[in-house]
This record gives C-alpha cells, structure tokens and sequence, in this order.
C-alpha cells in the first residue's frame, strides 16, 4: 500500500510513535512561525524554558495582527519580540512587511518541510506542499527549543479536483464548496489532501487559498501536491532551489474521497455566522450590502488584488459601500505599485489598509450596526467583525468586487467576459523588513524590552485528589474561541495582559461570566459539540485557567483548543453519552471521585450532580504524555521536570 503526501512527510518527520490512526505520534518540527496577538506568550514560554538559542532550521516572529497602536500596548509588545527574537535566534518580520502566511508563502515555505505555527491558519502553506499546522503558543516554544510535536495520526481525504475554474469563479469558491460537504466538523482528526488532473489549473496562491481555510473544516491540515507550478511559483521568488517533487503513490488509500467538479462550480458565499453555511451567490443577488473588505490571509494574493483592481478600473465603487483593500504583503503592494493597479484601487474609492490582518480580527474596519459587510475572510464567526449584531459572509474576490461596485449581492458570472490576469515572468523580492537574529556570540548582550503590559504567566496546577465544584457556564455547539476570548481592536492589546484580559472572557455568551468565575473562584465549564472551534489562540486556555477553570466537559472538542486546554493543565473530558449534557444546568454543584487517579490511569470517571442527583460517564481520552503533563499542571511544568 503506497503513501499519500501528508503520510510521506510524516513517515520522514516521526520521531516517536507509530503511523497508525488515532495513536499519538510525535514529529520532527522544522520550521515555526508565530503572529504578535500569539506571540508574545509564545517567546514568555520559550524564556521560561530556559533555551538559549531556538533549535528549528527556522523560526520567524510576524507583526501582522496587533498593528493599530491605539496606544503603548502594542508597540510595547512588538518591541519586546523584536528584542527577544533578536537574542534567541529568531528571525523578525517587521510591522509593514506582510501577513505571517502570505509572506511565509512567498519567502520560507519549502515542499516536504514540517511547520507550526501559533495561528490556525498555518496551513496555508499546504499551497506549496508544505505540511503547515496551527498549534498553541506553547508548543510552538516547545517545538523551538528541539522539542517534538505531538498530534493524533490522521486520517487522511482525499478531494479529488477535475475539471477547471469558470470565468469569475475562484479558489474561495472551490473551499466553500468542500465546507458545504463537509461542514465544520467534517475535518476533524484528518488531513485534506488534494488530487486530480484539476489541480495543475490551480495556481500556488489559489491552492493557499483553499489549504488556508481547510482550518473551517477542523482538520488538521490540508495539502496539495508540489508539482511544475509550484517550481514556476518558488522561481518568480527567486528560490528554484527549495522546490521538490511531492506527489502521492498511485496505490495511496484513502479514508474518504469526494470529487470536486471545478468546471461545475458557481460563485458561493458563506452566510452568517459560519463558514459553512454556504449558498450561491446567485441566492441572494440583489440584497443589499454595506460593507465590502478584500485582503486577509485567505485572500490577498497579487493575483487576488490584480483581478480585483481589474474590475475596479475606471469605475466607482457604489455611494452606499465603503471598500477596504489589505494586500497580504509588502511584496504584493509594492507590485501593485509599479504596475499602476494601485492606482486603480485607489481611483475606484477602495480605502487601502495597511499589509496586516486588520479587519479580518475585528482590528478596525468594523461595519455599522445591523451592517452586511461582504468578506474574502475565512471567519464570520458572531462579533469577529466587532459589531455584534453585524451580518458578515465570506465570499470570493471576484464576487466581492462586483458586488462593491453595485451596492448589492452580484453574481460576477453575470457581468460578461472576465479579465485575464497574467502574472509578472519575476515578483519584486526585498526582504529587508525581515530582520536576521544576533549571532549567537553576541545573543547575550542584547538587552529584552518588556512593558509594563507585559504580565506574568498564569502557572497550572496539579489536580485534587477529587474534583468538587461548581458548573459556572453552561454554552451550546460550535462554541469558537471568538466566544471564550474575543479579539478586536478594543481587546487585543492586552492579549500579554491575562489579569486585564479575563474581564472579557465569554463575555459574547454570558457578560457576568468573568465576575462570576472570580467570585467562585472558579469552577466548570458544559459545552456542547465541536467546543473550541476556530482559532489557536491559547488565550482561550490561559484566561479560564488565570479565572480558576479546572476542567471543561464537553460533547466534543476542536483538536488545536483540547491541546491548548491540556497544555495548561485544565482537564478536557467529554461526555460518553451525549443525551447527559441535559442533566446539568449552570450553578449545579458537581462531584468527580477519584478525579486526579483518574486521570493518572483512568479511561473514564463519574460526574456526579450534587445539586439534582443525577450522574453521567465521562471519557478521559488521554495519551499516556498528556496523562503526565495534566498530573505536572501543564506542558511547561512537565518539560522543566525532563531537564
């Protein structure tokens, strides 16, 4: 039985572990990345560690999230990973320079490599045949000082591409499409892997379009072949020498396989408030939009901005729209300068944005209240935008720019002959916003700057010999890390801030939740399926811990938060049977006997309702590390005891 890509790259990365489905393996990290919201825990933890210089072929530090310096915090923030990445081996992209995937993509991706990073959508770099996974900071630090990186071996589906894109229609509508498939859940414990004759029509950014938003799907990553286009596509960035044919065995077996007909597809759009909830834009031409944001991670290639100022040229955008323009990088924009299609944005009334994530995290740019803002994002979770009572939809950068110029839903399929965008043969390459690290022969005397924003880090603990407590928060299905901690432009500041942090946790769901868990001093969370969903951000583990969380139960969990969760010693359980969430309501005063042997040597442990009486299984689905890291209080207690 032959391999599929991921498989291979695997069997090259595996340092412990075998290969068998749903067993912890332990892999071989070769390069990390980390964003500024995530990243300044990330270096904490790493100092904390006490490694010296990072062990990782490369590691590189992106500005590209916190970058509205309404005042010292954030600046503060990029001061302090620009010192600290200096010192321990890191390299620096400067704010300005790029989105940590798009520019990841452009300048280190490398086929066959392994790559973490502290943003769950690091699987862009699937685009170039990149295994790319999002992971907590805290593994990142690991991974950075030598360390592996454990996941669960995936299952492996394959989707199938044939055919080619329509006129008007773009990779955004090919992952739309697999999300109205597989829906939100529908990845989790797999990685998506892509084939067929349809994908050599696709472009490396288009790929990166799809691999990026394979985190909607709750997978863990998602991959394409790396093939003649991506060499032509590491040529244009002047590095040839990374590429490497990639491709799986023809016997490879697949856990699941579905054809995608690129020739069939139409423009889609996810409607509010998850991206799977997928219609055709044709469904809803007509209504009418107030808001249209082109950029993000997902979308905000040259060939994305060169379609868009195409369609843009010589016309307005509609009075009743405001436009936003991200370019994903500072290559990109600068592209768009020489070529005149700056100007072009520019001339049509697009507001152009700095090279940053902006808007896609609420981090300006929101839209006004009970506004429908159009999207190329990945997201539109409920309040990401940071108007609540916003309806967002993600759509396609063609359907965007149609739609920015009539004021209303408009299948761009309608407006005749598309625009044929051609490349230029070399992309402008000038990396000198990437900063190198000291030597390691100078790495002492450089001098860490941390603000007075910067707090300390909120440490686990082992757990009692019986868990008895109180549920302070009972929530529903699909609970994203948005949910437990938002982002935002008002929020994010303070994400090195945890003290100051925890007056926002859950707030979206319950706005007495942070006072509540303080004057109980803590407590236990209820969740339903999928509860975790979304982004890395450990945030969504530390502020709960700082709040005095010790366990979450749940139907289910989303792979990267159940790891963040056991990484900072709150213990994850879900229920064996599902109908039993019922049983519990919040302020209930529950019971685990035995709870820390449990966890110790235990399959399952018995939740008991001290308030009602009733009683529920729970499973402890732990590897016998996770075992060992949840009795320490956390991952980085468990490393220091291994030194």
């Amino acid at each position: 039985m032959g391999y599929s890509i991921a498989q291979k790259i695997i069997k090259s990365h595996l340092v412990e572990g075998e290969m068998i489905k749903g067993s912890e393996i332990g892999l071989r990290i070769d390069q990390t990345l980390t964003q500024d919201a995530t990243g300044t825990m990330a270096y904490l933890q790493f100092e904390a560690m006490g490694t010296e210089r990072v062990k990782t072929e490369l590691s590189v530090a992106y500005i590209d999230h916190n970058t509205l310096q309404a005042g010292f915090e954030n600046a503060d923030d990029h001061r302090y990973i620009q010192t600290v990445t200096k010192r321990h081996g890191i390299r620096f992209s400067r704010p300005g320079n790029g989105i940590c995937h798009q520019v990841h993509l452009e300048r280190f991706g490398v086929p066959g490599k392994t790559l973490i990073g502290s943003d769950s959508h690091t699987p862009t770099a699937g685009g170039i045949g990149m295994l790319g996974m999002g992971a907590g900071g805290l593994d990142v630090a690991v991974a950075m000082g030598g360390g592996a990186y454990y996941i669960t071996m995936p299952k492996i589906i394959h989707i199938n591409l044939i055919g080619s894109l329509p006129d008007y229609v773009g990779a955004k509508d090919v992952i739309l499409k697999v999300l109205s498939l597989l829906g939100v859940k529908g990845g989790v414990g797999a990685i998506v892997e892509y084939g067929g004759e349809g994908v050599k029509t696709l472009s490396v950014p288009q790929r990166a379009t799809i691999t990026n938003m394979g985190a909607e799907l709750g997978a863990t990553s998602s991959i394409f072949p790396s093939d003649e286009a991506t060499r032509e596509f590491l040529r244009k960035e002047g590095r040839e020498a990374d590429f490497l044919p990639l491709s799986a065995d023809p016997d490879a077996v697949y856990d699941a396989v579905y054809t995608v007909n690129l020739s069939e597809l139409a423009p889609l759009a996810a409607c509010p408030h998850s991206p799977d909830n997928v219609k055709a834009v044709s469904e809803l031409s007509g209504m009418k939009i107030n808001q249209v944001c082109i950029g993000s991670c997902t979308n905000s290639s040259l060939l994305d901005m060169l379609t868009v100022a195409r369609m843009l040229k010589g016309k307005t955008v509609h009075p009743d729209v405001s436009l936003s323009i991200s370019p994903g990088s500072k290559q990109v924009y600068t592209m768009l300068a020489e070529c005149g299609a700056l100007a072009d944005l520019i001339a049509a009334g697009a507001r152009i944005l700095e090279c940053a994530c902006g808007p896609c995290i609420g981090m300006g740019f929101s839209p006004q209240s009970k506004g429908v803002s159009l999207r190329t994002f990945n997201r539109n979770f409920l309040a990401r935008s940071g108007t609540a009572d916003a309806e967002v939809y993600l759509v396609s950068p063609e359907t965007a720019a149609a739609s920015a110029l009539t004021g209303v839903f408009t299948d761009p399929t309608t407006l005749g002959e598309a625009p044929k965008i051609t490349l230029p043969d070399t992309f402008t390459v000038c990396d000198n916003l990437i900063e190198l690290p000291a030597p390691a022969c100078e790495a002492e005397a450089v001098t860490v700057e941390r603000g007075p924003n910067i707090k300390p880090i909120p440490k686990g603990k082992a757990p009692n010999e019986n868990l008895v407590s109180s549920l302070i928060l009972k929530v529903g299905d699909n609970i994203t890390t948005d949910h437990i901690m938002p982002a935002g432009a008002k929020i994010l500041p303070y994400r090195s801030n945890v003290p100051k942090l925890s007056e926002f946790c859950f707030t979206v769901c319950d706005k007495d939740f942070p006072e509540r868990a303080k004057r109980l001093g803590g407590g236990v969370i209820l969740g339903g399926a999928n509860y975790g969903q979304g982004s890395s951000r450990e945030h969504a583990a530390l502020v709960p811990l700082y709040l005095g969380v010790r366990a979450v139960i749940a139907k289910s969990f989303a792979r990267i938060h159940v790891a963040n969760l056991i990484n900072f010693g709150i213990v994850p359980m879900t229920l064996k049977n599902e109908a039993d969430y019922d049983k519990f309501s919040e302020g209930d005063e529950i019971l685990i006997e035995g709870f820390a042997e449990a966890i110790k040597s235990g399959e399952s442990a018995t939740l008991k309702n001290k308030t009602t009486g009733e009683c529920a299984e729970l499973v402890l689905a732990f590897s016998a590390r996770q075992r060992k890291i949840l009795l320490a209080g956390g991952l980085l207690a468990y490393t220091k005891s291994l030194s």
